[in-house]
């Protein structure tokens, strides 16, 4: 059945170990440096019973005949995808914000593994009934589900087995219940989850066929072993008069250190097996990118209406270079939602016989929006202008003496100096501030670094064709298998 806000929290008051900025934190769901995070999940569960939007945050499983949330539903046709995307708009649009790793954008890499079945029944067959289970779950229940893939990493020109073993997450030894893992993982959101998919992010094995570290499962955050190290948090350190987007959306990134924990074998989805490891590896996306892209979308809507609005309240629309400018934002916004409506209208048949999007649409959508934000984001900057640097804090606004000479020199005919304030803080959250920094990073490499996204493309693009027109048109002779 359908979760609560106030179920949520109350599930995440397990006597977890989360530590920032060195204190042990007691209670996640209300310290000042995770509540305004968990708030806005909670929100999300509430917002599925509210009449306004349950029809698009839910659904009635055919099965059961219960209510249950739009993001876990198994992706069975176009019009899933459809009510995915307006969920994830429904929600945005109510919090006023972008989030994330809120569960529709890591539940997907779940999906990936359902669709490996056959090579997860190489090893034990009982590994399949564990996914199409946890799956299963995951669509009825909709635990606050996340995915930890970076590790720690160490020194890349060696091997886990050549220096500390614990630095890549691995399997320490076996119990009756279960398997005993050690080591650690990076994930965001973790602290305040409920259960993460665990799995390994090693690219080359070798020859090895078994490995302690090819190694995948379902985690639950708050069990004995499992220790939650967070970087320190954008909320509360500045006045949410200033920093409108920092002190409510950001979501705590965690260190999971796994001292030996035990996970029971129901939760194990692949164990000792490169040829599943890999096999994660090279799919773990092929769902959850369509989310990930979607908030990308979301983002570019901001930069193109922080910039307009600017250029409007300025006069400075009529000119000529401010008009190319803008239509540049206009093209990188409407490039990512071509490439997200079209996966979704070319979408395939997976092998496990889900809908996925069109994969190499969407590999190139990734790529197209990860790889032009940075430049788009200065765009946006050079467009707001100098001021954005400058301003004064909204304390110095309000204040006798000052204030007043701020009102002056702020206000611009019709849009008064308090709305160009308002304006400027939250631009510049949005592109100057720290936050605004470590949003850009966490976009560029959440889901894995710039030459892993032009992989994927090569890995999923179809090359037979245009190199068969060549052949064709230039009148080759050779086989197109001998192109390679």
């Amino acid at each position: 059945m359908l979760r609560t806000g106030d179920e949520y929290r109350e599930s995440i008051r397990d006597g977890r170990e989360v530590w920032i900025d060195g204190e042990r934190v007691e209670d996640v769901s209300v310290h000042p440096s995770f509540k305004p995070i968990v708030d806005i999940r909670a929100r999300i569960y509430d917002l599925a019973h509210e009449s306004a939007t349950q029809d698009v945050m839910s659904y009635v499983d055919s099965e059961t005949g219960e209510r249950c949330s739009t993001g876990p539903k198994l992706p069975l046709t176009k019009e899933d995808w459809h009510a995915k995307r307006l969920a994830v708009d429904t929600v945005l649009d109510d919090i006023g914000g972008i989030v994330t790793r809120v569960g529709d954008e890591t539940v997907g890499e779940m999906w990936s593994l359902y669709d490996g079945q056959d090579v997860l029944n190489e090893i034990d067959s009982s590994f399949s009934e564990h996914i199409r289970v946890h799956v299963r779950h995951a669509a009825l229940a909709d635990p606050f589900h996340v995915s930890a893939n970076t590790d720690p990493k160490g020194d890349r020109a060696k091997g886990p087995q050549d220096q500390d073993p614990d630095v890549l997450l691995h399997v320490a030894g076996e119990t009756d219940s279960g398997i005993m893992v050690r080591g650690a993982k990076f994930e965001t959101a973790a602290a305040y989850a409920n259960q993460a998919f665990v799995k390994p992010t090693i690219g080359d094995w070798g020859d090895d066929e078994l490995s302690d570290y090819a190694v995948g499962f379902i985690a639950d955050m708050g069990a004995p072993g499992v220790r939650h190290i967070c970087r320190s948090s954008f909320a509360g350190r500045k006045p949410i008069e200033d920093y409108p987007l920092s002190g409510r959306f950001d979501e705590v990134d965690t260190m999971i250190v796994f001292d030996d924990v035990e996970i029971p074998w129901e939760n194990v989805f692949f164990y000792r097996h490169t040829h599943a490891a890999k096999f994660i590896r090279a799919t773990l996306h092929r769902y959850s990118m369509f989310p990930f892209v979607q908030r990308h979308l979301r983002f570019a809507d901001l930069l193109v209406g922080v910039a307009y609005t600017n250029a409007h309240q300025t006069g400075v629309k009529m000119h000529q270079g401010v008009r190319e400018k803008l239509g540049r934002l206009a093209v990188y916004r409407e490039g990512i939602n071509a490439h997200l409506t079209a996966a979704i209208e070319l979408a395939e048949v997976s092998p496990g016989g889900l809908l996925m999007p069109n994969q190499s649409l969407l590999y190139t959508g990734r790529v197209f929006a990860c790889a032009q934000l940075p430049e788009m984001m200065h765009l946006t900057r050079d467009l707001c202008g100098g001021q954005l640097c400058v301003t004064p804090d909204a304390a110095s606004f309000a204040a006798d003496g000052v204030g007043d000479w701020l009102q002056k020199y702020y206000r611009i005919d019709r849009f008064g100096a308090d709305d160009r304030r308002r304006l400027f803080a939250f631009a510049r959250d949005l592109l100057n501030s720290d936050y605004a920094g470590h949003r850009l990073t966490f976009q560029l490499f959440a889901q894995s670094p710039a030459f892993s996204h032009l992989l994927a493309v090569y890995n999923n693009y179809d090359f037979a064709g245009p190199a068969d027109l060549v052949r064709r048109y230039a009148g080759l002779e050779e086989p197109l298998e001998v192109l390679g």
